[in-house]
């Protein structure tokens, strides 16, 4: 039987909507079962500590549990490379975290390209970096740091949680700009460098501010300078290192990326839920308190951070002539 023209595209259009529809109502139901949150780091650190944060919220928010799969080794790559190969239902995420940008020139051989592999979904905050010392380094501010190491090249180390840590690349740009040459010694995460910054084993360190912000409060350790280019509300005494080596910034930020061609839906369902749990008051509160600084972000927002910090920190990691295998 031959069916009328305008019935044939009636039929063909309501048939090609039924797929579309369907998506869109299994976006509205997601998440229909507990969601994994990777994590390439040991439990305990603070890009851990604020996934784990999230995941209650959005826990509590979309009714599924977001469990956190710690998985840590090759600087965060062993998390990423799982969370490429998963599928792109919205059931598996990763914590991108500023290791996972400077990786990309870090390593010359990565099975995977994170800017085109992994789809941006929101912010999470961002960190300042405090270079500190050990109270008894004759040292008491930033140039008379440099003014110290410039008089014994070569004799001043720097400690960091690892070859291409951000405490590492960040004291690779502190030399550059302020001229000074410093022996890098690098530790299998930031406890073990802090242990040996407190027994007077290291002379300086780059640290993320939440893994020591208490030992600063508590004069275990003396902080020089911060890394924004201003000074920090919750720090208003420590200079920003920026007031002696004009331009010097460096951040640590964390957010949450999915698999590519993850659903655009889920994506900003996904957004919405995590940008509202940095606007609840409790949950900023607590961000700030560990040193950290709430950053909600659209997606493409996201990704246009995590481009220029990929870009920002090649430069540093190619002029520094660090790579790993």
């Amino acid at each position: 039987m031959k069916v009328p023209r305008r019935t044939f595209l009636r039929l063909a259009t309501s048939s090609a909507a039924v797929p579309a529809l369907s998506r869109i109502a299994w976006a509205q139901a997601y998440p229909v079962r507990p969601v994994r949150m990777f994590v390439g780091f040991a439990a305990g650190q603070a890009i851990d500590v604020l996934a784990r944060l999230i995941g209650q919220w959005l826990s509590e928010r979309l009714g599924q549990q977001f469990v956190i799969e710690n998985r840590p080794g090759a600087g965060g790559n062993i998390a990423a490379d799982a969370v490429v190969r998963a599928p792109a239902d919205g059931y598996t995420l990763l914590v991108i975290g500023a290791n996972n940008a400077i990786n990309a020139t870090l390593y010359k051989k990565l099975n995977f390209n994170l800017l085109r592999d992994v789809a941006p979904v929101a912010g999470i905050y961002r960190v300042r970096q405090v270079m500190e010392v050990h109270p008894s380094f004759p040292a008491r501010t930033v140039a008379e740091f440099i003014a110290y190491a410039k008089a014994n090249p070569g004799k001043v180390n720097f400690a960091s949680a690892g070859n291409g840590s951000v405490a590492h690349v960040s004291a690779e740009l502190f030399k550059m700009m302020a001229g000074v040459n410093m022996v890098h010694v690098a530790y299998r995460g930031a406890p073990a460098a802090l242990t040996d910054l407190f027994g007077g084993h290291v002379h300086v360190m780059f640290d993320n501010l939440p893994s020591s912000i208490e030992y600063i409060r508590t004069g275990s350790l003396r902080a020089l300078g911060v890394s924004s280019p201003t000074r920090l509300d919750f720090l208003p005494d420590v200079p920003a290192v920026a007031e002696t080596v004009p331009g010097f910034e460096t951040a640590a930020f964390a957010g949450v990326g999915a698999p590519k061609d993850t659903s655009a839906s889920i994506i900003d369902k996904l957004n919405a839920e995590v940008n509202a749990g940095l606007a609840d008051p409790v949950m900023k509160a607590r961000i700030i308190e560990l040193g950290g600084t709430p950053m909600p972000l659209s997606p493409p927002d996201f990704a246009k951070l995590v481009g220029e910090e990929t870009a920002k920190w090649g430069k540093v990691i190619r002029t520094a002539n660090v790579s790993m295998d």
